[in-house]
């Protein structure tokens, strides 16, 4: 028998049942993966979806007009290729379409590492701060299973290029109105970095997240929001400062 229909019979979720009920019945999710601790599935589909989402960007808006967009959004760097010749800024705009092409098709890449990190983070603050017994491979399922809410962003993302028409003003790093930020582009760096983190797929993510580890570290939901909340906080000051320097 294949290992899905054991799992079954076994009284497991299957892969497909896994991501269904993130979004419907997210308790059940996260209580199989004290039964099984896998998190392939999510990571195959930020996989593609995040590949499927580059792609489109490219052919609807383009890497230079990505690019240009991204460097207006930033005085510094306009700034600074305000003080290069045609030829030079010619040059140093072509390489950074390269860049913000390579990297965006990369991006799977960079979140493996990203969500390594934090799962290790988030483990060790739940086990030597809470006292949990939890897995390092059960953390790193809860924080993939977490993100699937990233996916309809990244579908709004790729209508919205599709059908929007707004290549002129299309911003890679905050493509969908799902926050204050988006609506209000004249706002200063730092201002933005603060709203565009108060996003609604960001926080029904912290919520799933602050569930799931709940449910494998057999805590509260508040001692859970204590630990989660804490390095959500942390990332928003990181974001706001890198802003600041932007």
């Amino acid at each position: 028998m294949s290992e899905a229909i054991l799992d079954r019979q076994a009284g497991g979720l299957s892969e497909t049942e896994r991501v269904v009920d993130v979004f419907v019945a997210p308790s059940k999710t996260f209580k199989d993966i004290l039964r099984n601790s896998s998190w392939w599935m999510p990571l195959l589909l930020m996989v593609v979806f995040s590949l499927a989402s580059a792609f489109v960007v490219g052919k609807e808006v383009g890497w230079a007009r990505v690019s240009e967009n991204q460097m207006h959004l930033s005085s510094k760097a306009e700034d600074r290729l305000s003080q290069l010749t045609p030829e030079q800024r010619a040059s140093q705009m072509a390489i950074t379409a390269k860049v913000t092409m390579y990297s965006t098709y990369g991006i799977p890449v960079i979140l493996a590492v990203v969500f390594a990190i934090y799962a290790l983070v988030v483990w060790g603050s739940f086990n030597f701060g809470l006292g949990a017994q939890t897995t390092y491979k059960q953390v790193l399922a809860v924080s993939w299973y977490a993100a699937l809410p990233y996916l309809i962003t990244t579908v709004l993302g790729m209508l919205t290029v599709s059908f929007g028409g707004n290549a002129d003003a299309y911003d890679l790093r905050n493509p969908v109105g799902t926050n204050l930020a988006y609506y209000l582009p004249d706002l200063s760096p730092i201002l933005k970095a603060l709203l565009a983190q108060v996003d609604l797929i960001r926080l029904w993510s912290l919520f799933l997240t602050i569930l799931g580890m709940s449910i494998v570290a057999k805590k509260t939901m508040a001692q859970s929001a204590l630990v989660v909340g804490f390095w959500w906080v942390f990332g928003l000051a990181f974001a706001t400062v890198g802003a600041a320097f932007s």
